[in-house]
Formats: C-alpha cells, structure tokens, sequence
C-alpha cells in the first residue's frame, strides 16, 4: 500500500525525530538520497552542469546539501539564491567548501539555458499558491531548456496537502520525496507537474491512518472474492442491472459485461435493452418487470444509460442492499433517498456530474479533485468514486484515508468505459466488499484493462472488458499473462 501524509502530520514526525537526533542529521539524509537520485538521472556526474534554484526554506537547504555531494563527484555546481539574505547558511558553506558557485544577480538565464540538470529547491511543502513573479521567471527559463528538472520533496508552485496548482508551478522530470508521500503527489492536476516520484525514507514514524492511500497489486489480490469448493452461484453473490434505454441500448450491454467478470456468481438484468443484453450474454438472467421483480439480489447498479427513467432509480434506492449509482443515475437519484439509506451507496461520477450534484462549475472540481470527493461523500452520506486521470474513492464517514487510482491510461477516455466500471465494481458489492474497497479494487482492475486494451493505442469500452479478466489474472504474480 502507498500512503501520503499531509503537511502538518509529517512535519509533526520531523519535529519528533530532530529531537532524538544530532542537528542537521535529518537533512543530511534527505540531502544524501537527493543526491543519489540526481546522479542516476545525470548517468555521468562529473563534468556535468547543474543549477540550484533556492529558495529560503528546508527545501533549499535539502538542495544546497546534494549540491555539494555532486560537486565533490566532479559536477559543475552553481546556486541561484531567490533569497540571498535567507538562504540556509550551513547548506551554503558547505557548497562552497565543495567547489560550487554561487549566483545572485545576473547570469542565471544563461546558466539555467547550459545546464544539463536544474534542481527546484525554490518552495516546500508548505507553500501556498503558485510562484512568485522571480522564480516563475526562472522556472520559464527552465522549460525553454533541454535541462532535467527534479523537485525537491514537491514541486514548488503546487499544494502539498490538496493537489491543486493555483499559478505558475516546476514540471518536474522527477521528484525526490522524503519520509513518504505527499498527497499532491498521487493527485491531479499536481501530479502531472510530479514527473516520476522517488521517495526516500529518511526515518519518519508516521501514525496508521494516513490521509491518502493507493492500491499495490498484493493488496487488490488479498480483496478479490475468490470462490472456495463450497460456492455457488448464489453465495458468490448476485448483482443486478437496471441500465440501458431505446436510446443507450449499448450502456446495458456494457455495464453487464463488466458485471460478468466482476467475481458475482450471476447478473440480473432489468430495463428495455434484454433482448441487446441477452444476444451478447446469454447467461445473464433477465426480468421484464421493474426492480422489485427481478428476484433476489446482493446488490444493485442503476443509471447507465436510463435516460428520464426515475421510477426505475427510485426503486433501487429503496432496496436494503448495496446500491451503485452511476450516470443518469445520478441526475435522477433523490438526494434525500440517496442520504437516507442505511444500506450502503456507491456514487461513482466523472467530473462534469460531480460538478453538477455540488452546484459549481466543472473547472472547480477538476482544480481540487480531493476537496470535492470529500465534500460529495459528506452531503450524500454515500460512499463517492471520482473519476478522471486519477480516480478518487472517499468513504460516506470521512473517517477513513481516501483511496487514489493511477493504473488507467488517457485511452479511456472513450464512450461507455464507464459503464463496465460500473458493472465491476456493482458485481464486487455483491459479492461481498464494501463500498470504499468494491470502488477502488475496480478502478485499478479496469484501469489495468485499460492498458492492455489500448496497448499505446486507441480503444473501446467492449474491449476493456474483454481485458479484465487478464488483469484480474494480472495481481496474482503467479498467473500474471505474459505481453
């Protein structure tokens, strides 16, 4: 399991450990593993060219210190100061004391255009809001260079704890994080400014519960149902379907797919597209009534596709068993029933929904995905999977770490590929998972399917459903298929 901390627990920790150890030891390991990931960027360090940008914090500090390490191995090394006055005087000293340059007026452009790597130690993660007008200047300079760029800790210009970049910010080639995750780092939009994450621990005790957590395939192994002698269709767990209209026959047939190869034993189907359904999937049983006669299910998915059909929405939302609501679902759902179940409830919206169900414009939720996964999970007292290039699962209590998604490619992006999610992951509630777990385990499955589907190229949603069971297949080391 990867995990992120926000700023106030990890600076919390660091307090904690500068007190047991010498002054300054702290720094000196994070500054040792800045360094190492420098020169495996670099390949050849001596005679190589690299700039420090560096600002007044810890952050420069960190840079200064690796600086040094890289000058002793032969790097040329020069520092430009934004904050000559407050730079850290002990990571100064021992650059010079290396053979490094410092830089405070003039020259720096020129310097930044030659360089063959530029490390962003200009703001840590504490900062607020994009850079200021000097250092955007310089960062600009950067991005007109063929230098790589690496951050220090985080990105300066993005915001540790939310992910949101509000202003000019480092895009960054790779960023050497210490102690652990910060949660911009696993979220965008800050994690495209991220480039690759290394993180180096560097001794932190860090409290159980963290405030962000992504999936590793040992962990989607240990929560897939996996049916033992004794099982049969039934106890694996039904789901049913309530998807599909004369206009989106296809959102039936897909949620259904991803249904199948979700781990239930069985998927009824109720709506107008049966006959679309059953030509592609004969086993799938199917009701020509409404929800309340389709026969016994251990959970439901309504909304793909269903068009105005609100009647259909609201008996599922009656029911005393696990409900996912995607989609037109979503629109049509009462906001009172959805708050008022006590069985459980899965929201699984794309931006644009999310943005409508909390009144505010699409951009806002895009620019702070985090907030509004919380927010929506709050106001619905439902579990809510946000999705986008990094999807978002937040628990309808808030007390639990929200869960990030980041094994998709930007190839899903494809008409009805949200509708085999919502099938899979209907099929793992029936199955037993709960909402948080049944929402992010099939987001890194489909995400998987995803990949091996588009392979570097153009997709459709029929074909990642196709690929599920491959990745299904794909978390157990011993079954993963060879590609």
């Amino acid at each position: 399991m990867r995990t992120a901390y926000s700023v106030e627990t990890v600076r919390a920790a660091e307090r904690e450990l500068m007190a047991r150890l010498p002054e300054g030891a702290l720094m000196q390991r994070a500054a040792a593993g800045l360094a190492a990931a420098c020169a495996d960027l670099l390949g050849r360090v001596y005679g190589s060219r690299v700039v420090l940008l560096v600002g007044s914090g810890d952050n420069g500090g960190d840079a200064l210190y690796a600086g040094a390490r890289l000058a002793r191995r032969g790097a040329g090394v020069a520092a430009v100061l934004l904050a000559p006055e407050r730079a850290h005087e002990g990571g100064l000293a021992e650059l010079r004391r290396a053979g490094g340059t410092v830089v405070r007026d003039g020259g720096a452009e020129e310097l930044l255009l030659r360089a063959d790597l530029v490390v962003d130690g200009i703001v840590g993660i504490g900062g607020k809001g994009g850079l200021r007008p000097e250092a955007a200047a310089l960062v600009a300079v950067v991005e007109r260079s063929r230098a790589a760029v690496v951050a220090v800790d985080l990105p300066s210009g993005v915001e540790a704890d939310s992910g949101e970049v509000r202003g000019a910010a480092v895009r960054a080639d790779l960023t050497v994080t210490f102690g652990t995750h910060k949660p911009g780092l696993l979220i965008d939009p800050a994690r495209e400014y991220a480039g690759s994450v290394r993180l180096v621990d560097i001794g932190l005790e860090l409290p159980e519960e963290a405030e962000l957590e992504a999936l590793q395939d040992a962990d989607v192994a240990r929560l897939l149902p996996v049916p033992s002698a004794e099982s049969d269709k039934y106890r694996r767990g039904v789901v049913g379907i309530v998807a599909g209209s004369a206009r989106y026959p296809g959102a039936a047939v897909l949620a259904v797919a991803g249904a199948l190869r979700g781990g239930a034993g069985a998927v009824r189907y109720v709506g107008p597209a049966k006959d679309e359904v059953l030509a592609r999937f004969p086993e799938t049983l199917v009701s020509d009534g409404g929800p309340r006669k389709a026969g016994r299910v251990q959970a439901w998915v309504a909304g793909p596709g269903v068009g105005d059909d609100a009647d259909a929405v609201a008996e599922v939302l009656e029911a005393d068993v696990p409900v996912l609501v995607d989609a037109d679902g979503l629109r049509l759902a009462d906001r009172d029933a959805v708050r008022g179940r006590t069985a459980p409830t899965l929201m699984t919206p794309h931006a644009g929904e999310a943005a409508a169900l909390l009144g505010v414009g699409r951009e806002e939720v895009e620019a702070g995905r985090l907030a509004a996964v919380r927010e929506l999970a709050a106001a619905y007292r439902a579990t809510v999977l946000l999705k986008g290039s990094t999807t978002l699962v937040a628990a309808a209590g808030g007390g639990s770490a929200v869960r990030v998604n980041a094994t998709g490619t930007p190839w899903l992006a494809t008409a009805g590929s949200g509708d085999v999610l919502s099938g899979l992951a209907g099929s793992l509630l029936a199955a037993g998972l709960d909402g948080r777990d049944a929402g992010s385990v099939a987001a890194y499955l489909h995400g998987l399917a995803g990949r091996f589907a588009a392979a570097g190229a153009p997709t459709v949603a029929h074909a990642v459903a196709a690929e599920l069971g491959a990745a299904w297949r794909g978390v157990f080391p011993a079954a993963r298929p060879t590609r």
